[in-house]
């Protein structure tokens, strides 16, 4: 029997849970989501199936339904393409959280000249979780002028959700768990969120967790059936995934995904069909515990 974003309350509720602790949610200026989501409505001749938005509302609507399934702390992630907008976009993410007590200050930043005096603004104005996009911004995490930025964020214990694993299109250069090494051989205390558990590197960046003690995994869109076309996970990697239960974090992508929110969960509890450690503490943990810990009550 299939979830729906219906049974989405009930689900968490039988795991004991209050709700839900989700880092991997999108927020972003109605323009540029317009334009995020043109790009979705294209991509099928590049990842080879279509990609429909399932939630292609305004964001009050927005707002509503992740309440209404019981996301009790979830983020306003967005990320730069071009020098000149990540102080803007930082701008409207704090914004959003100064309105809704539930929205977790996020920030972002991008390879450019004042980067590391915009990162210190955003933490002095409450920036609580940070995303990157290497992938979309086409720049080198181990980028020189980003390097006393990591060195901050290491300080302050800051999360920084990045996308660096070369899913769904690798870009050569860019992308790859190498670029994301190069940062924690400088910076091992750096709090890095690898988003989508580093897809499709899943092995790769299992590697960096284990090695690094503050590096985490989400779950964005990992595991659900339109990922596994994509990006298949090895099972024989899901014992790893076992080992670092404080490690992992619920992450979704909403509002841009292609199927109900429910269906990320429901992936997720199915795990446990392969590997029975993945059960219900584990899910506690990812859903719940691990997200709280790292951007606070």
């Amino acid at each position: 029997m299939m979830l729906t974003d219906n049974d989405v309350p009930a689900w968490w509720r039988g795991l004991g849970l209050p709700g839900l602790v989700d880092l991997h949610t999108h927020f972003l200026p109605e323009r540029m989501l317009r334009r995020v989501w043109a790009h979705f409505d294209e991509i099928e001749p590049l990842i080879g199936q279509a990609w429909p938005i399932q939630y292609r509302d305004d964001q009050q609507s927005r707002l509503a339904t992740i309440r209404r399934l019981g996301v009790r702390r979830f983020t306003a992630l967005s990320y730069a393409h071009r020098p000149g907008m990540a102080a803007s976009l930082t701008d409207f993410s704090l914004g959003l959280a100064a309105e809704n007590a539930d929205c977790v200050p996020s920030a972002t930043f991008y390879p450019e000249e004042g980067v590391l005096d915009q990162v210190q603004s955003a933490l002095d104005r409450g920036a609580r979780v940070f995303k990157i996009h290497a992938q979309i911004g086409a720049f080198d995490l181990r980028e020189p002028v980003l390097d006393p930025v990591w060195g901050l964020l290491a300080d302050a214990g800051i999360p920084v959700v990045i996308h660096v694993g070369s899913g769904p299109v690798s870009r050569p250069g860019i992308t790859g768990p190498d670029k994301l090494a190069g940062v924690l051989a400088r910076h091992p205390l750096l709090t890095a969120v690898v988003a989508h558990l580093g897809a499709p590197e899943y092995g790769e960046f299992l590697d960096l967790a284990e090695r690094y003690p503050w590096v985490h995994l989400d779950t964005t869109m990992a595991f659900t059936s339109f990922f596994e076309q994509l990006a298949p996970f090895d099972p024989a990697l899901l014992p790893r995934l076992a080992d670092l239960p404080d490690r992992v974090v619920l992450g979704s992508d909403f509002p841009n995904i292609p199927y109900p929110y429910a269906h990320q969960l429901e992936s997720l509890e199915r795990l446990r069909d392969r590997e029975p450690r993945l059960d219900d503490n584990w899910l506690r943990a990812v859903c719940w515990y691990n997200g709280l810990r790292l951007i606070g009550e």
